[in-house]
């Protein structure tokens, strides 16, 4: 099938430059449930715009209509390997980045993997900072990393974070923060309207070393609702046996 069947313009030198403005688009290609909860979690909370798909015939039919800028990218899939892949997407995106994630380390895999068009390779069992930090170079290089920008903020309803500044108002109010206070507010503001799981809050904000601690996480949400709720409609809500949401307030 054409990429440009569907209507939309080829890939120009200055669509490049535009992507700097926007979030990079990541494509994680994974059929292991847990670990694509994970990576996905990660790269939205680090900003990226992260689109999962569990086999090959949903990654190449997802990467057309999302068209990404850098895939992570399974050897093994249920319906093919990474290799198959990998040169779908290239004779496709041919501009993408792809980054290998699998557990096949060996020289010969490497250089089949290098070969067939990959950009890098990380092996399993990974450090997910390793991953994040190898993605934003190949982004870097193609120049598509997304720079910070001083006045660059989140809003959620009314309530507004200066991530550079470290600065958060609610209805124009200062909200004074500590520093993991603001690292799981950043986490749920990142992912508005979306139910996180004690885990998915664990993992991105206390990261993998904090032993799976679930109460650590109710204790600072009540912290959070405190400061952020209190006197005012919620906008941080419990969903029983699962974990927590923020929505704005309705108007």
């Amino acid at each position: 099938m054409d990429m440009h069947s569907t209507g939309r313009p080829q890939d120009r030198p200055e669509d490049a430059l535009a992507g700097a403005a926007r979030p990079a688009r990541v494509l994680v290609v994974e059929d292991e449930p847990d670990l694509v909860e994970v990576l996905s979690g990660a790269l939205r909370y680090e900003g990226f715009e992260a689109r999962t798909a569990g086999d090959a015939a949903t990654a190449l039919a997802l990467a057309r209509e999302f068209r990404p800028d850098a895939v992570v990218l399974d050897w093994m899939l249920p319906d093919a390997d990474g290799l198959e892949v990998l040169r779908g997407l290239r004779a496709e995106l041919a501009a993408v980045c792809v980054l290998f994630l699998t557990a096949r380390d060996a020289v010969e895999d490497r250089i089949a993997g290098i070969t067939a068009g990959a950009d890098d390779y990380v092996t399993k069992p990974f450090s997910l900072q390793e991953v994040l930090a190898r993605l934003r170079g190949l982004l870097r290089r193609a120049g598509l990393a997304r720079q910070p920008d001083d006045g660059e903020r989140i809003v959620v309803g009314d309530l507004v974070m200066q991530e550079e500044a470290r600065e958060v108002t609610r209805g124009g109010e200062a909200v004074e923060l500590t520093r993991t206070e603001f690292e799981l507010l950043r986490f749920l503001m990142r992912n508005p309207r979306r139910v996180l799981s004690k885990a998915q809050i664990l993992d991105s904000v206390w990261s993998y070393d904090f032993g799976g601690r679930a109460h650590v996480v109710e204790l600072y949400v009540s912290y959070l609702r405190k400061k952020i709720d209190a006197g005012r409609t919620p906008m941080i809500h419990t969903v029983r046996g699962v974990g927590y949401v923020l929505k704005p307030e309705p108007r």
